[in-house]
């Protein structure tokens, strides 16, 4: 096989992951991509400098402050500027400091989240999403290039909710496309998943 067709048959398989509900993170796509000989230059991860254990505290950090609906780059920044401990992830800011903390954005915790931590990465309004047209039109597996990607802006947000007679509604979103037409996702975390990813800055 020459490098495009292994290319388009990388991309079928990343595409019937991602139908399947099991979507391979960016990273694990950079590894294939690697050992195959195909990789340009990709965007490196500033949570690849961090060691396991400063990247999974992070992680229960970041956690922590969605769960009580605080903005957890906010919280860190807060404390630097009061003179706080941080605590657990005190490191951020003694070892790597500011600059660092500003190159995080929601694809790079992304990378490295467990399905526990599906919560702290769900959509929020104003984050920048890519999606597919496959939500409006039927997407060929077998052409390659028949799936194009749109960036786009989340405008609004409704979560899921569970009602206790054993209804449920599902989470959608607004998203506005930079022509300033705009769609809603329905399904976004269930069936239309793999119809959207984080922007790539």
């Amino acid at each position: 096989m020459n490098p495009d067709e292994i290319e388009n048959a990388l991309q079928m398989a990343y595409k019937q992951c991602d139908q399947a509900n099991i979507s391979l993170t960016s990273q694990q796509k950079y590894i294939l991509q690697q050992a195959l000989g195909l990789n340009g230059d990709r965007p490196t991860n500033p949570l690849d400098q961090l060691s396991a254990d400063e990247r999974q505290a992070l992680l229960t950090f970041i956690r922590e402050q969605e769960e009580q609906n605080r903005s957890w780059k906010m919280t860190l920044l807060n404390d630097w500027l009061n003179g706080r401990d941080s605590g657990a992830v005190q490191f951020i800011r003694d070892r790597y400091g500011m600059q660092w903390l500003e190159q995080i954005r929601t694809i790079h915790l992304a990378d490295y989240a467990e399905p526990e931590d599906g919560g702290a990465f769900q959509l929020k309004v104003g984050d920048r999403v890519e999606v597919s047209n496959g939500l409006w039109e039927w997407v060929q597996d077998s052409v390659p290039g028949s799936q194009q990607w749109f960036p786009c802006l989340v405008i609004g947000v409704r979560q899921a909710v569970a009602h206790e007679e054993g209804l449920s509604r599902h989470a959608s979103c607004v998203v506005r496309f930079e022509s300033g037409a705009e769609y809603e996702i329905q399904g976004v975390y269930e069936w239309n998943r793999p119809n959207w990813r984080w922007l790539e800055e």
